[in-house]
């Protein structure tokens, strides 16, 4: 027997394909109420960026359910099981939120309804606390997580792209509406299209012109090489199941389905210690730059800005400030220069990034930035410190990435793009000379380790 309503919640799930908490819904009842909830918990930390790709994903949802998506403010505790009550529903489903503040919620929502709050399925292709090696401990290295990862496998998409029409219309429920907010002021900041339908575009372009060369083009940031996928994952415009099931075994489909591994692991590792969002996944690095220097916020700023006088560095920084994106490849780059060249905290780079990056997850974020910093899941942190004009010139060989963000350089030709302070005032212009030397910082950081790691 069905029940007459089930509620389902949307959250980091904004489509209808492959969705399968949607299914389940459906299978339980005979209408089914959309919900979303603006909770202020996560408007408050999120940037401009994120926040309008978020209400634009919510307004594409809309239009595909017809206008009866019902958008509430408030504490998701108090008004779900309030909601639920209003239009007499026996359950709510959702999509599992494995994130620390979301495993919270969802606890407490629960405990509120004391009745069925059902969750089935969760961002990812294996549900994050699911892969384990044989002893049943958590895998602490990619490599041998990624290998019984793809031993585990995981379902085929979801078969809930056949439209629903049973939706409840929320205009006949007495409860109180919010409209999707408008676009919070983007300061010029471009954004892909949001929602589905672009999200799925977006899949079949990179299919058809990019995957077969992801896997030599896509560290390269002065060529379209990458799927720019990360924003839709992000809010699950598209489900990953979505994406592997259409991968083959090629040498660009197998990088690719790398990548989403990737993505699965940092989930895994915040899923078994939540308190990697903010501290180090390896305590011993907790006396390294926990106490940052007298020069550390200004030096912060100039990275910020873009203004380190390394192009690379400076070309990210302003690609983040004006496309809320950065190429990987670059955010390691940019990452490992904030830490060991400026030996400035891992967590304060790691903040500007979720005020800024579209794609910004917390999972994601805050575990590659501890990997670039050595205090992650890495087990050789200490050898790696990117030397950023290196970086530049293997990586963007003519500097047509450094020239496309950095306007001060556009007259400067070729590679030497990569060295200004080889140049002449009058070359250089207004481009600033750096403001540390890397070899010497970089015998710094190592020093440090030394001291505060490698002795413990």
């Amino acid at each position: 027997m069905s029940d007459r309503c089930a509620v389902l919640w949307f959250r980091r799930d904004l489509r209808l394909a492959d969705h399968p908490a949607l299914l389940a819904a459906a299978d339980r009842a005979d209408t089914v109420l959309a919900l979303y909830v603006l909770d202020e918990r996560l408007i408050g930390p999120a940037g401009a960026p994120r926040l309008a790709f978020n209400y634009r994903c919510l307004r594409a949802l809309d239009e595909q359910l017809g206008g009866r998506l019902l958008v509430v403010r408030g504490d998701p505790v108090d008004v779900v099981p309030a909601l639920a009550r209003a239009c007499g529903a026996a359950s709510v489903h959702i999509s599992a939120d494995t994130a620390p503040y979301g495993r919270e919620r969802d606890a407490a929502v629960a405990k509120a309804l004391g009745g069925d709050l059902v969750a089935t399925g969760s961002p990812y292709a294996v549900t994050p606390g699911r892969v384990r090696k044989q002893d049943g401990t958590p895998y602490r290295v990619f490599t041998p997580f990624s290998r019984a990862w793809l031993q585990h496998g995981w379902r085929g998409p979801a078969a809930t792209d056949v439209a629903i029409t049973r939706w409840v219309d929320p205009a006949n429920l007495d409860v109180e509406r919010a409209a999707i907010p408008a676009d919070p002021d983007l300061g010029g900041v471009e954004l892909p299209d949001a929602g589905e339908e672009a999200a799925l575009a977006a899949w079949r372009r990179f299919r058809a012109d990019g995957l077969a060369d992801y896997d030599e083009r896509r560290d390269r940031p002065d060529v379209d090489g990458t799927s720019m996928l990360s924003p839709y994952l992000r809010w699950g415009c598209v489900h990953p199941r979505t994406l592997l099931a259409d991968l083959g075994s090629d040498p660009g489909a197998t990088s690719f389905r790398n990548e989403l591994a990737w993505r699965e692991f940092h989930a895994d590792v915040l899923w078994h210690r939540p308190d990697t969002a903010r501290r180090n996944y390896d305590e011993r690095f907790d006396a390294l730059w926990w106490q940052p220097g007298p020069d550390a916020e200004s030096l912060f700023d100039t990275w910020r800005e873009g203004r380190t006088g390394y192009p690379i560095v400076d070309a990210g920084m302003r690609q983040l400030l004006h496309h809320g994106w950065m190429h990987n490849r670059v955010r390691m780059v940019v990452a490992s220069f904030l830490v060991k060249d400026l030996h400035v905290p891992w967590q304060w780079g790691a903040r500007h990034f979720m005020r800024h990056l579209v794609d910004g997850d917390l999972a994601s974020n805050q575990l590659n930035w501890q990997w670039v910093a050595g205090s992650g899941t890495d087990a050789a942190p200490y050898f790696r410190i990117f030397n950023p004009t290196t970086q530049g010139q293997k990586f963007d060989p003519v500097g047509d990435y450094v020239r496309a963000h950095v306007p001060e350089l556009r007259g400067i030709a070729g590679k030497a793009v990569h060295e200004p302070w080889r140049l002449s005032e009058a070359e250089r212009g207004d481009y600033p000379l750096p403001i540390v030397d890397h070899a010497v910082e970089r015998q710094e950081a190592l020093r440090r380790y030394g001291e505060h790691v490698t002795r413990r």
